[in-house]
């Protein structure tokens, strides 16, 4: 038995589930506009593992979603996941957050655009088929008139994730569908976890780095008067 821990964070939803050969036994989210992930990660690590009846001695891995996405959240998800590697002697698997939130989608045709909210006019995304295979590396691009048009020309385009929200005013084109309030989850961690378990793809976790994409832009405070 292979008992995984899945855990979540690119996004505004904290996510942690506890999987079994592919399976969810546990999982615990919340999809908070604050970003508490600092404050709740480690509280719904223990909580899963209380309900699945487990301890940490159990895990045979942590999985962590690696980006893009928020800067702070992949910082504490992937420091999360580092330090219970390191102190349980276990390995540690990544898995791209688009193509987390790519398997919250099931079509039968067409295409899935999971997107993740970039700021302004700018989203991250990827382009998968119906079967998950991905199609189009993942980018950071500014969406207008012409965003996916080669892909709308040929049918139905599925747009899933925060970053969907944006487009629907500006990608109008008939075959593009929305898919709203989906997030990536550790939900669909289980099944991508299991495949990189079996497969012994982990990460060298001394050395890996969330994906972030792009450089982290700082603002500066503003001058107290």
């Amino acid at each position: 038995m292979s008992y995984i821990l899945n855990l979540e964070t690119s996004t505004k939803n904290c996510s942690v589930s506890i999987s079994e050969s592919g399976k969810v036994l546990a999982i615990k989210e919340l999809n908070n506009s604050g970003y508490s992930h600092a404050e709740k990660l480690h509280v719904f690590i223990e909580e899963v593992l209380k309900t699945a009846q487990l301890t940490y001695a159990d895990l045979a891995g942590v999985a962590v979603g690696k980006g893009p996405g928020s800067y702070t959240g992949l910082r504490i998800g992937v420091s999360a996941a580092k330090g219970l590697c390191f102190a349980l002697d276990i390995p540690m698997f990544a898995i791209e957050s688009l193509t987390i939130l790519a398997h919250t989608t099931s079509i039968e045709e067409g295409l899935i655009v999971p997107m993740l909210d970039a700021r302004r006019l700018e989203v991250y995304s990827a382009v998968f088929d119906k079967d998950y295979q991905q199609i189009r590396n993942t980018e950071a691009q500014i969406i207008d008139e012409t965003s996916f048009s080669e892909y709308l020309e040929q049918g139905k385009v599925y747009f899933v994730g925060d970053g969907a929200e944006k487009c629907k005013a500006i990608i109008t084109h008939e075959n593009a569908v929305f898919i709203d309030d989906k997030f990536p989850s550790a939900k669909e961690m289980a099944a991508l976890s299991e495949m990189k378990f079996k497969a012994d793809d982990k990460e060298d976790v001394a050395y890996f780095e969330p994906f972030y994409l792009k450089d982290f832009v700082g603002t500066k405070p503003k001058k107290r008067a």
